[in-house]
């Protein structure tokens, strides 16, 4: 077992009806907040109407940015910090997704420092501070609102990256599962792959850690027990709570501590998909991760061997990655790249993509090969 720091700062509130205490705690934050959010979901399912109000109640001034796509590019975030230094705002509030969420914190970080997102993201740029950072979450999914990463593409250079920063942590995160409930069902299940995809992201890196073994277990269990009777159920309070906060434990550094670090290859593979053809997420994720698997029959073994048993009560790994499979068909997540809409003709162009960016894990390289015979499984 690894030696670790164990740190998290964000104060997460999660129930029905949180949002009702985020006046008050911004007010100690700022007096000028930047509101991000996306489009149409969060106007209709009252995240917005409500954070405002608590914003306004507390008279703090508002200066919007709308229009943050799924998977965010970061000439928009560049935008928004442009309009965030002219506007003199001092804190930013985020109501959304992960793609919001993950915008504001680099607006956080950009505004204060007046620098450019790009060079944060690749690590050419050293943040001095960031801004206060409230997160109203919307969607279970990533776990962005209890972590410190962020995920931006850039069309000119052709990367999905992720970046990491403690400056990122929200200093307060929302959770109303209230706020879930409309979530159409291909997102609902989108979130749920996800955040079974965080916990085999620590289960397949570096280290020995049989605690945080036990935890991913646990949470990938939750996952198998009430994904799909949430997709019966779209509409039920319970459901959606404990898929929330299993997605925010599968990525609040919970699974991490003890371990060198996590692998992440199927997530930087998964990013060729998500830029070339805006695929949700979650979906390059169940389409991968089988495949990922089958690469890594020998490689991995034990831990797919060890996986299937604590899961399954099956040690084959052939027949873990069956297991996978099914479920994630279950939920209705694609498992091929046909069924999100991607035929064969594209092959060529994603492993050209995937070999120039050398999508691969921290733990797990993968050669030119590999990613060659992992498309074989795919398509």
């Amino acid at each position: 077992m690894n030696n670790f720091i164990a740190y998290n700062p964000t104060k997460l509130h999660f129930g029905s009806g949180v949002v009702n205490d985020l006046g008050i705690n911004a007010s100690q934050l700022g007096k000028h907040a930047l509101l991000v959010y996306g489009g149409g979901s969060v106007l209709r399912n009252g995240s917005y109407s409500d954070t405002l109000k608590q914003l306004e109640e507390q008279g703090i001034g508002v200066t919007e940015i709308s229009g943050i796509k799924p998977n965010p590019a970061v000439d928009d975030v560049k935008e928004a910090v442009k309009t965030g230094q002219e506007a003199g705002v001092d804190m930013v509030v985020a109501v959304g997704g992960a793609s919001v969420i993950d915008s504001a914190k680099i607006i956080a970080i950009c505004i204060p420092d007046d620098c450019d997102a790009w060079k944060v993201m690749t690590g050419k740029h050293e943040p001095s501070g960031a801004l206060p950072i409230i997160a109203v979450l919307t969607l279970a999914a990533t776990g962005t609102e209890m972590n410190a990463i962020a995920v931006l593409q850039n069309h000119e250079t052709r990367e999905k990256i992720g970046f990491k920063n403690d400056l990122l942590y929200p200093a307060h995160s929302f959770l109303d599962p209230t706020y879930t409930l409309s979530v159409p069902s291909n997102y609902t299940a989108f979130g749920t792959v996800d955040l079974i995809a965080h916990s085999l992201e620590a289960w397949f890196g570096e280290g020995d850690a049989s605690l945080s073994d036990r935890f991913v277990v646990s949470i990938i269990r939750e996952a198998l027990e009430y994904g799909p009777a949430l997709m019966n159920d779209t509409g039920n309070y319970d459901l959606r709570a404990r898929i929330m906060w299993a997605a925010t434990n599968a990525l609040n550094n919970l699974t991490i501590y003890g371990r060198s670090s996590g692998d992440w290859g199927v997530h930087a593979l998964g990013h060729v998909l998500s830029f070339l053809y805006d695929t949700p997420h979650g979906a390059t994720l169940s389409i991968l991760y089988p495949a990922w698997m089958k690469v890594m029959k020998m490689r991995a073994k034990n831990r797919i061997e060890q996986l299937g048993l604590e899961l399954f009560g099956k040690s084959d790994v052939d027949e873990t990655i069956k297991e996978f499979k099914a479920y994630f068909s279950l939920l209705g997540s694609p498992v091929k790249c046909a069924d999100a809409g991607i035929d064969a003709s594209h092959r060529n162009e994603i492993l050209e993509l995937m070999n120039k960016n050398h999508a691969e894990g921290i733990h797990h390289k993968l050669s030119d090969p590999e990613r060659e015979e992992l498309l074989t499984y795919v398509f």
